[in-house]
């Protein structure tokens, strides 16, 4: 869970921007300067791509190519380990495009701006506080990807940069009522809506316990505290009994019941083959034609998005690269 808890600390900060940074076309490939040795110290020495005036080493290339592999297994669930890497050697030359784009975009966010080093510095203490020793956290940064505190320190800093700077380039881009209007006339059918039920509950083997919290809960105890402490549910247990939103049919038949056709904001019980549900119901959204009003901020953000996009194009084109394949096309040898 301490795992988990760090992951999401370390994958937070890529939510404040979802601007795509996915390479529009390949950068100017270039034959490769040098044979990529396999030893640690050699890999500082090797060069992998040039952005604009500067030069980006495999040993840079190894330590994102590891990140992003890492991110791709949390994912999933699973740690980090070294042996993931060979699994994942096919995509090292197409990462290395990605690797490029990415440290064109920090170049022009560290020109427009700095992040608060406090900050930083409190965010990795925060990391910190969540183990009971070095040891224990070391372990966590290793499964996340991380070589070292030190790491993690420059990539939550690396990422509040930049994560700035796209925001800050698509809220240049704004638009008016008329033309969002025009949007959601032209691609209404897009605005379609399934139904949705955003529930929280908690799960107890027996219907005596369930009868023992539902009287609890009617009391006045909260029920995200209750959950921590007693339901069953590994999944939404930690998380207050939080299930999130989801659809009609994709619970079991007692539950969905409960979900869509009992009562909002009401505490239920009922009965699955997993035990005995505490229901509550915070929201419900009918389907159909979701409203302007909520589609517009929607639409606001695809098209400041799209905006957004195309300016980073041109600056990365402005800028310049060069790319190297034939460098990282071997099994990194550094940790």
């Amino acid at each position: 869970m301490k795992q988990l808890l760090l992951t999401a600390l370390l994958l937070s900060g890529a939510a404040l921007a979802q601007t795509d940074t996915t390479a529009p076309a390949s950068p100017v490939t270039s034959p490769a300067p040098v044979t990529a040795p396999a030893s640690n110290e050699m890999t500082a020495a090797v060069i992998v791509a040039r952005v604009g005036t500067v030069s980006y080493t495999l040993a840079d290339y190894n330590r994102a190519f590891r990140l992003a592999v890492a991110q791709v297994l949390n994912g999933q669930g699973l740690p980090f380990e070294e042996s993931y890497l060979a699994q994942f050697a096919d995509a090292r030359a197409d990462f290395l495009k990605q690797f490029a784009r990415d440290r064109a975009i920090e170049q022009l966010a560290r020109s427009s701006g700095e992040v608060d080093a406090a900050q930083i510095d409190a965010q990795v203490q925060e990391a910190r506080a969540d183990f009971e020793s070095d040891a224990e956290f070391q372990e966590a940064l290793t499964a996340t990807g991380y070589a070292s505190p030190d790491d993690l320190r420059a990539e939550l800093e690396r990422r509040a940069v930049v994560n700035a700077y796209l925001q800050a380039v698509q809220d240049r881009f704004t638009f008016g009522d008329a033309t969002v209007a025009a949007m959601y006339t032209l691609y209404r059918d897009e605005f379609q809506r399934d139904p949705e039920a955003c529930v929280k509950h908690i799960l107890v083997p027996t219907q005596a316990e369930a009868q023992a919290i539902a009287r609890d809960l009617a009391g006045g105890a909260d029920f995200a505290t209750v959950a921590k402490a007693k339901s069953q549910d590994p999944g939404s247990g930690p998380q207050g009994g939080d299930l999130g939103c989801f659809g009609p049919g994709e619970m079991v038949e007692s539950f969905d019941a409960a979900s869509f056709r009992g009562p909002l904001n009401q505490v239920q019980t009922v009965q699955s083959q997993f035990g005995w549900h505490l229901v509550l119901v915070t929201k419900r959204t009918e389907g159909g034609v979701m409203p302007l009003d909520e589609a517009a901020p929607l639409i606001r953000e695809k098209l400041a998005g799209d905006a957004a996009q195309k300016y980073l194009d041109a600056q990365f084109v402005r800028l310049g690269s060069e790319t190297y394949p034939a460098t990282v096309t071997v099994q990194p040898a550094d940790k």
